[in-house]
């Protein structure tokens, strides 16, 4: 899933493309895509993109009258062509679930990939309309977002800090893989109950965060969309590197497996050594 640091990267590509460029046209080729309904998808045709904007891990394109706003999901991704192709969009033929061609014949596709389709596409006169948007929580790189900012959300939340980070409502854009990085980077077991975080752990755990975000943020950072994917997972220390050894400390990188996702973690690192506890399989994480 792309997150706060590819769709900042994604936005800036856009911005650089689209923007001052009028919208051609817009093909659904996935119906379950699109979210909404009023304005309809043709309202956006013809008007001007002014720029691009990122809300957590949505992307939106802004005409002056309407937005153009869609969120990938875990499988989704864009591709950008110089020159659109000519063939026919054909519903339910392929991973293929938006094309947009701009007027100077440029555009791009939003594609998703496997069966579990969660790729959304709204068109909306407010960014504020999408509901995604108007739940979001603060911009945790954002300049103003400071310690004691960091400090607020966590405090009374006897929640998990892995579920914390990821909580869009909570902290915008970050998701699986970044929370993972950012607890490896802290040192921090992700079973830890954000309430219970001393001062000093809040501390470590805000710069972690910022340094963790603001690194990715900068490697990412102009590199076109075919590029993203590989780049963030050589970037990874712990997620995605199940049974690899820690550059930090030697030990084994392992996993917890949910019924929908996973994650990584360093034991020597995060938890003094110890395997996480399993919840779906009951047992202790080989």
């Amino acid at each position: 899933m792309p997150e706060l640091p590819e769709v900042t990267a994604l936005v800036a590509f856009l911005d650089g493309r689209a923007t001052g460029h009028a919208v051609a046209s817009l093909r659904v080729a996935a119906i379950s895509a699109l979210k909404t309904f009023d304005p309809p998808l043709s309202a956006i045709e013809g008007e001007r993109i002014e720029r691009v904007r990122r809300h957590g891990k949505f992307v939106d394109l802004d005409t002056g009258g309407h937005h153009l706003v869609f969120h990938l999901a875990r499988a989704g991704w864009l591709r950008w062509y110089d020159e659109v192709p000519s063939t026919l969009v054909k519903p339910g033929r392929s991973s293929l679930a938006l094309r947009v061609r701009l007027d100077d014949g440029s555009g791009f596709d939003l594609t998703e990939a496997g069966t579990k389709k969660s790729l959304a596409v709204y068109v909306v006169r407010d960014p504020a309309e999408v509901p995604g948007i108007a739940r979001l929580g603060p911009d945790p790189t954002a300049s103003d977002f400071t310690l004691a900012d960091f400090a607020a959300v966590l405090e009374g939340r006897r929640t998990q800090i892995k579920g914390v980070l990821r909580d869009q409502s909570v902290l915008a854009g970050i998701g699986n893989a970044y929370s993972d990085e950012i607890l490896h980077a802290a040192k921090m077991s992700p079973y830890a109950l954000a309430a219970k975080l001393t001062a000093q752990q809040v501390e470590h755990l805000y710069h972690a965060m910022r340094d963790t975000l603001a690194e990715a943020v900068a490697a990412a950072s102009g590199r076109p969309p075919a590029e993203l994917k590989d780049a963030k997972r050589r970037a990874m220390r712990v997620h995605g590197r199940t049974g690899e050894t820690c550059e930090v400390c030697g030990d084994t990188i392992r996993q917890v497996i949910f019924a929908d996702s996973t994650f990584q973690y360093c034991p020597g690192c995060q938890t003094g050594g110890k395997p996480l506890a399993d919840r779906v399989l009951s047992r202790l994480v080989k």
